[in-house]
């Protein structure tokens, strides 16, 4: 592993050109994102329509924010867990925010303002709380428990919300959807919520990517190389966690971004943290709306959810990517 970190290909900061054509892709993205939908309208009146400024802009901008957090989060607890197979729900925020989301819909909550998303996300910050409880020791937190114990407390959570469902079958239907992901509901609310704290959070990570590099020789390696381990791990644990608890409360539960981004900015731009972290941020965001602009127009008027777009589109990417690069492993 040290190796890895050591690696010839690593080098500070990011290829300008690369990060500017990955920007300007992004920016063509988000005109076209709020240019089609189900519904059409005039577009040389798009500044003076309502469809543009209270559907179209705030849902493209959610989409741009939750793309970017779930990517950054996902390339974080891959270092910090040193488990490439680690994605910004092992913590068990998703599980949380959607048994707050399940009894905020059956409470009849979802024509209140963010209520069924300030429920979640309630629930889901007070989920990870549980689990840095049950997996510190004093002030030290180990790991391999945290991640056990995100485990196998989501799995317990799942099985409470089949037992909800169950009970209230006139109810499912919202709650499976919510769990898929979506952005049907975005609002400037949700926007002017989560983007603050992604910001912020975005900008904690990216201050600790060099110690993210270290992390991934084993904590008494970075120790030995100056980085206050415990210190660093709680620090981004913290961010990641509630920029993660606010995306999801914002839009459900959008799989396998946290999990390919990372991965595919890894195998094209390396391994260190310097680089993965900034790309994962555009690569992130692009990706979930691509996957979102795909979502509400390919079976227009209806709507698929998002969350199940991102796998269907993901997953063989991914696969692609491996195939491709099998020989570095």
């Amino acid at each position: 592993m040290l190796e890895s970190v050591n690696n010839k290909r690593l080098r500070q900061g990011v290829n300008p050109w690369a990060m500017l054509l990955l920007t300007l892709l992004l920016l063509v993205a988000m005109v076209a994102g709020c240019l089609v939908g189900a519904v059409d309208f005039d577009r040389g009146e798009i500044l003076n329509s309502p469809i543009f400024w209270q559907l179209r802009l705030p849902r493209v901008l959610l989409s741009v924010v939750v793309g970017a957090v779930l990517s950054v989060c996902g390339a974080a607890y891959q270092s910090i867990f040193r488990n490439p197979l680690t994605d910004p729900y092992v913590l068990g925020v998703s599980s949380g925010a959607s048994l707050g989301a399940a009894v905020a819909i059956l409470m009849g909550l979802e024509a209140y303002l963010w209520g069924v998303g300030g429920c979640a996300l309630v629930a889901a910050l007070l989920t990870v709380l549980l689990i840095y409880k049950i997996a510190s020791i004093g002030n030290r937190m180990h790991t391999t428990t945290l991640l056990l114990t995100g485990v196998c407390l989501t799995l317990l959570i799942s099985a409470v919300i089949s037992f909800l469902m169950v009970l209230n079958h006139e109810k499912m239907d919202s709650i499976i959807f919510w769990t898929m992901g979506s952005f049907g509901s975005a609002t400037w609310t949700d926007v002017v919520i989560v983007a603050p704290v992604a910001v912020v959070g975005i900008g904690v990570v990216l201050y600790y990517s060099r110690d993210l590099n270290l992390l991934l020789a084993g904590s008494e390696a970075a120790r030995s190389m100056g980085v206050e381990v415990e210190l660093v791990k709680r620090m981004l644990l913290l961010f990641t966690t509630l920029m993660v608890a606010f995306a999801v409360s914002s839009c459900g539960v959008i799989g396998f971004v946290g999990l390919i981004v990372p991965h595919a900015v890894r195998l094209v731009a390396g391994p260190d943290n310097r680089r993965v972290v900034p790309y994962s941020v555009v690569c992130g965001a692009l990706f979930v709306l691509v996957c979102d602009t795909l979502a509400r127009t390919m079976l227009r008027p209806s709507e698929l959810p998002v969350g199940s777009l991102t796998s269907i589109v993901g997953a063989p990417l991914f696969i692609y990517l491996l195939y491709r690069n099998k020989k570095r492993y």
